[in-house]
């Protein structure tokens, strides 16, 4: 799986070809992001995280997606300028791609091939709480929604998929991001 994640082309958000390929030796967390979703105040979760663990091996890598309510109609100009404006974001942001569907990145993909299903670490489901909005969720292993996580170990395999509403700072997200860091590439 190493070698699959790591060829699969990326674009960072500024245009400029590039490859998960950058990272080998480090942790990823591999985030579906969005500006005008309820869940977006986990950017600053998110760079909480990076800040506090890169010096570790930790990457977070943002991949904005418009795939849910059209919750990322943003250029990825405007996705940038938003993120460093509100949130002050160092961690790497990629260009807006789709992470559901046919037109599904190939990095999204691979991700969901390797850990088709999310871990929930609230009491009720997020899959619950969308159907209380009246939204049909994707059935699994479809992305559920915008901030999905994805952990990938130092070796590039991906070891863990979190639900949307999983806030960076969950102890089973921290305990898991940890595990990977104290394990050698």
């Amino acid at each position: 799986m190493s070698d699959s994640i790591y060829a699969i082309p990326v674009e960072k958000i500024t245009g400029e070809p590039a490859s998960l390929s950058d990272y080998k030796g480090r942790v990823l967390l591999v985030v579906n992001v969005a500006s005008k979703c309820g869940l977006t105040p986990q950017y600053e979760g998110l760079e909480t995280l990076y800040e506090r663990y890169r010096g570790q091996g930790l990457v977070v890598a943002g991949f904005p997606a418009n795939d849910f309510k059209e919750q990322e109609p943003g250029t990825n100009d405007e996705i940038q300028f938003f993120c460093k404006l509100h949130y002050d974001v160092t961690f790497p942001l990629f260009s807006k791609i789709t992470v559901v569907g046919e037109g599904k990145h190939p990095l999204y993909k691979a991700l969901i091939d390797a850990q088709p299903r999310a871990t929930s670490t609230a009491e009720k489901s997020f899959r619950e709480k969308l159907k209380g909005y009246g939204i049909d969720a994707l059935p699994e292993p479809e992305i559920l929604w915008n901030f999905e996580k994805f952990l990938v170990s130092r070796k590039g395999e991906v070891v863990r998929r979190f639900s949307p509403d999983t806030q960076p700072d969950d102890p089973q997200l921290v305990a898991a991001i940890e595990a990977e860091l104290a394990k050698e590439a």
